[in-house]
């Protein structure tokens, strides 16, 4: 690293950090840990998950089990059961047609619709493109068995733009068969049905397939107007032992579709946070998106502690979302290079990755061993439409814009972990090369060809120890490089917001370091992280007007923090809780644009200067639930308290999000009666009907930042399950 890891806390928030710190709903790793996922896990092994791997790691890694996700939640959105993940932000925008809004450690706060910055997996399948962008809304969270959450160095192993990771695995069919379904509705005409399925053909002795089946259908009529969504996922696993391997095969679809009712300016909020601004409603905002992929996975062991894994995949996503562009901002010959206001994108993607692992003893302890390649390809077919036909608003009109972009990675990597009862020991490394190339078909008098390439490339090294200072209490530490590359989007429009492929922006560089101890005892668990992230040439917002928004390099940023989790068990009664401290800035100034036809003389840029907060970002996030099993009819009474500290809206920080705090209550029901178990909730959210603002828009060029948190809100679940 170019300077020294430090860790600046004010002793008195220290204090009042580790008073109130508990963990979060991985409360017990090594309880929570789960057999090594094998040919399904993600291109690299972050630790031994069975024998206690979780617990004797190197790494940032919380589990949250799949009934934690489930037992009392709606089942709709990644945000509802993974609050008490310190380091994490994930906050609903109230928006479907714009996804969560996911940061890891700072990483991903930038973006203004989907995910950047964190990759995601689900059964080892990529979520995320290779350009780094990424989705959450096909994560089958009805048959989730787990999610890890990945922080820290040792998140850069899953490649390019891996701030955190996020691995979703489903349920593996067993013996007896299961199958449960359920439903919830709520407030604002919410409501979901879901069916899972699980199970094995043949005899117990003589197994067939496993299957494992995930279905699920949610609407609403949402807090605001133009707001209402639906959804409808499905996933399909299937998976036969072999002798010495295993074959896995994953289907996956999801159809969506969800009006944009954007955000508001300072005043709308002011006056009315329940109202739509105008232009959403004007050009009637909206998206849709269909999105089918299929995944084959082959493990094969090949004796002496060796295995080899292949695992290839394939999959189709269309999206055709109308936005509220300005028709003055799309027509006249100043505009000629306008991309219109409506977006047409045709992906198809596919993927493998070849690994060979090796495991077995070696000096007085376990070594792995693993090495491969991995690659992944995206092609998209992106056409753009003006937003009306003459005086009709939000149709298709002519079209502005066609190009074909394509991006492609081919990484090699290797890990090697050796670990005792008293020591681990893990490095790894990774090289990941990203090609992108863009085609321009959209070639007019006064638009000329704008196609353009540029390749991305970085060696992330990352090494870790983990040493057990007695047999209740771990420490452990991590160092590695990161890389983050600028997505297709952010690479589509040259400096001054001119149409064209940019290349003058380049990836960010980081180096990470994290040094944390873990302890756990019969009733009590709990973990304490520091962090501290050095970042050169950070992806800014350079223009973000008139519909476009242009990216360039900013110079250094700096985020440090500290993590603290636990959790606290006695008899009927239990405390759970995460909190999170961090101070993100800029430590150098740079200049950005605030007006339409900036830069120029007329319109210069304006300085942001050193010392801002990165926008997205709150400074604190505290999550603690109190939970009591009354023994009355299988009833479980929860109280939870949810903390987020301010966030600032843009890089020039002119103006913020306040804080709030949020009270929820719950209260769960089970009975089991033979083969069936029933389960049913009542959930109120927001107990006092505080006014706050759930999320930011980053940058927004209309100003129009804020989008409103929901209000005091029902909701009501019943659930069967019946075995076979």
């Amino acid at each position: 690293m170019n300077d020294p890891i430090r860790f600046v806390c004010q002793p008195v928030a220290l204090a009042a950090l580790v008073c109130c710190a508990w963990n979060a709903h991985a409360q017990d790793p090594l309880a929570q840990a789960t057999a090594d996922p094998g040919a399904l896990s993600p291109v690299v092994v972050t630790g031994e998950r069975s024998g206690g791997g979780v617990w004797r790691g190197a790494a940032s890694i919380d589990v949250v089990d799949g009934e934690s996700l489930r037992d009392g939640q709606a089942q709709i959105n990644l945000s509802e059961g993974l609050a008490g993940v310190p380091g994490l932000v994930i906050r609903n925008r109230q928006n479907y047609a714009q996804d969560l809004q996911i940061s890891v450690r700072g990483y991903g706060a930038r973006a203004t619709f989907g995910v950047r910055g964190v990759r995601l997996f689900v059964d080892g399948i990529p979520a995320s493109a290779p350009d780094g962008s990424g989705q959450v809304a096909n994560f089958p969270l009805g048959g989730a068995d787990r999610i890890e959450v990945v922080r820290g160095p040792m998140a850069a192993l899953y490649g390019a733009s891996s701030g955190g990771a996020l691995l979703l695995y489903t349920e593996e069919g067993q013996h007896p068969a299961q199958w449960r379904t359920g439903m919830v509705a709520g407030s604002d005409g919410l409501w979901r049905l879901s069916t899972q399925a699980t199970g094995k053909t043949g005899a117990p002795k003589e197994p067939g397939w496993s299957y494992a089946l995930d279905v699920s259908r949610f609407a609403t009529d949402g807090a605001r107007p133009q707001s209402a969504a639906d959804r409808t996922n499905a996933n399909l696993k299937l998976s036969r032992l072999h002798e010495g391997g295993r074959t896995v095969l994953v289907l996956n679809q999801h159809n969506s579709f969800a009006l944009d009712p954007q955000g508001l300016s300072r005043a709308q909020l002011n006056a009315n946070p329940t109202q739509t601004a105008f232009p959403a409603t004007d050009f009637n905002t909206r998206k849709s998106v269909a999105q089918t992929q299929l995944g084959l996975a082959f493990e094969q062991v090949l004796g002496g502690g060796h295995k080899l894994e292949l695992m290839g995949y394939g999959g189709q996503r269309q999206v055709v979302q109308y936005q509220s562009i300005p028709i003055g901002s799309q027509t006249g010959p100043d505009n000629l290079g306008s991309s219109g206001g409506v977006i047409d994108l045709d992906r198809d993607y596919w993927g493998w990755n070849a690994r060979w692992r090796h495991e077995g003893d070696w000096q007085r302890g376990r070594l792995s061993l693993s090495a491969g390649f991995a690659s992944d390809h995206q092609r998209d077919q992106r056409k753009g439409y003006q937003n009306f036909v003459g005086g009709t608003k939000g149709v298709q009109g002519d079209p502005r814009r066609d190009e074909v972009n394509r991006a492609s990675t081919l990484d090699p990597y290797l890990q090697a972990e050796w670990r005792s009862k008293d020591l681990t020991l893990m490095g790894g490394v990774r090289q990941t090369r990203t090609k992108y190339e863009s085609s321009d078909q959209y070639v007019v008098a006064g638009n000329g060809d704008d196609s353009g390439r540029k390749t991305f490339q970085a060696t992330l090294p990352v090494v870790g120890v983990r040493w057990q200072l007695k047999p209740s209490v771990q420490a452990f530490a991590s160092v590695g490089k990161g890389y983050e590359i600028p997505t297709l989007n952010e690479v589509a429009y040259r400096s001054g917001g001119a149409s064209g492929f940019n290349t003058e922006i380049n990836a960010a560089r980081s180096t990470s370091a994290e040094m944390g101890l873990r302890g756990r005892a019969e009733r009590f668990g709990w973990n304490a992280t520091a962090f501290d992230i050095r970042t050169n040439d950070e992806i800014v917002v350079q223009n973000n007007t008139g519909g476009r928004t242009t990216f360039q390099n900013a110079g250094r940023t700096q985020r440090q923090g500290l993590e603290l989790s636990g959790d606290w068990r006695h008899g009927p009664f239990s405390l759970v809780s995460a909190l999170t401290w961090m101070q993100a800035e800029y430590l150098d100034a740079f200049k950005t644009c605030v007006s339409t036809g900036c830069p120029t003389v007329e319109n210069p840029q304006v300085t942001v200067p050193a010392g801002n907060r990165i926008p997205g970002l709150p400074m604190q996030q505290a999550f603690v639930q109190a939970a009591w099993d009354t023994g009355w009819a299988g009833s479980r009474v929860i109280f939870e308290t949810r903390h987020v500290g301010g966030v600032m809206v843009n890089d020039r920080n002119s103006d913020s999000a306040a804080g709030h705090t949020l009270f929820n209550l719950g209260v769960h029901f089970k009975q089991d009666r033979g083969d069936w178990t029933l389960r049913e909730f009542i959930r109120v959210d927001n107990l006092t009907d505080r006014r706050h603002v759930g999320s930011v828009i980053v940058n927004d060029g209309n100003s129009r930042f804020f989008e409103p948190g929901l209000g005091r809100k029902l909701l009501v679940g019943l659930e069967a399950q019946r075995r076979f």
